[in-house]
């Protein structure tokens, strides 16, 4: 993919840190409502913290999640960090991937059924539990950006720096 011009790819990383902020809040705002459901004593309260999950996952969770997957993808792709040259960054794809992947497949159905049988059970808080310390851990690789490049990365650079050092070596001019 060609580099994205920086007014682009600012306006992609703004829209990328916003929605995936935004599925970090869904998801500590799903947690809140499972917890809820599953603690309190009194059945109004723990329907009407189902049917508020429910609208979350029916209105906002593969939406969110499918948008941060995607501009990421985008952002990757289109700067010089790139999808498989930093650990981080493909680490990041494969945490992302697989929790859009658990929201859709497992989190969202797990919803709905509670909120058919209006029966509240642990797994509304251990799923919201996993995703919001995904998310988290998620942000803290995008801030630090640990470990190093990928053996793709390594072989990459080592290329640039090898034909930068034989075009300085040149006594002619190269284009």
């Amino acid at each position: 993919m060609k580099p994205l011009k920086r007014p682009v790819r600012r306006g992609l990383l703004v829209a990328h840190v916003a929605v995936s902020v935004s599925w970090l809040g869904l998801t500590v705002g799903l947690l809140t409502l499972g917890i809820t459901a599953f603690a309190t004593g009194d059945p109004a309260t723990a329907e009407a913290a189902t049917r508020a999950m429910k609208i979350f996952g029916d209105w906002l969770v593969i939406p969110v999640a499918l948008l941060a997957l995607v501009s990421g993808l985008v952002v990757a792709l289109g700067t010089p960090w790139g999808l498989a040259r930093h650990r981080w960054v493909w680490a990041k794809f494969w945490l992302t991937l697989i929790t859009t992947g658990l929201s859709v497949f497992s989190l969202r159905p797990g919803i709905d059924a509670a909120a058919a049988e209006k029966a509240v059970d642990i797994n509304l808080v251990i799923a919201p539990s996993v995703a919001t310390a995904t998310y988290l851990f998620i942000t803290a690789m995008s801030i630090l950006k640990p470990w190093g490049l990928t053996r793709r990365g390594r072989r990459l650079r080592f290329s640039a720096s090898s034909a930068k050092s034989v075009d300085a070596r040149s006594p002619r001019q190269t284009a």
